[in-house]
Formats: C-alpha cells, structure tokens, sequence
C-alpha cells in the first residue's frame, strides 16, 4: 500500500500529492464535487482542510477519505498491475 507524506490544496480542487516514495503529481478531484458524500467541498474550504490519516490516505473532517493507492496510480498512469505485481498471477486460488 502506498502512503501519502505530504498533501496541499490547490486552486479548482486539484491537490498536490506527495508519497513516501517521493512520487509526486498533481490529483484532480473536479469531477466529484457535489456527488454523494462529497457535497461537503461544495464549500471550497472545507476542501482544503484536506489531511493525512494514520494509514497514509486523505481524510476531510471524518466524512471522506481517499485510498493513496488509487491517487498513486490516477497520478502515475500506472495500470493496477504495475503497482501491485501479484494481480499479474495466472495462478487460479480456490
């Protein structure tokens, strides 16, 4: 699992992200804003009060929060695959 180690709000609700593994990019989060939970960054400050939780995923006042692998792999371009190797296994688990 990746972990975020830093996180700032920018302007259009884009964050940029920072890993512990030094990857960085920028997250566009546009496309959610008022659908479902997150009506809650209708108010744009309540967006940017975005922080880190303990397992190193983006959290907002305990309503939202954002799997750090799924920002890793929007950020990098990276296929599932490629961030997590064993989804490569042809091996068939009963």
């Amino acid at each position: 699992m990746k972990k975020i180690a830093h996180v700032e709000a920018l302007s259009d609700y884009k964050l940029r992200v920072t890993f512990t593994d030094n990857t960085q990019g920028i997250a566009d989060l546009s496309n959610l804003v008022g659908k479902g939970i997150f009506a809650l960054w209708e108010n744009y400050d309540a967006f940017c009060q975005v922080q880190i939780g303990d397992s190193g995923e983006l959290i907002w006042a305990d309503q939202i929060d954002l799997c750090p692998d799924a920002l890793y792999i929007e950020i990098t371009g990276k296929q599932p695959d490629d961030v997590f190797p064993r989804l490569k296994s042809d091996t068939a688990r009963a």
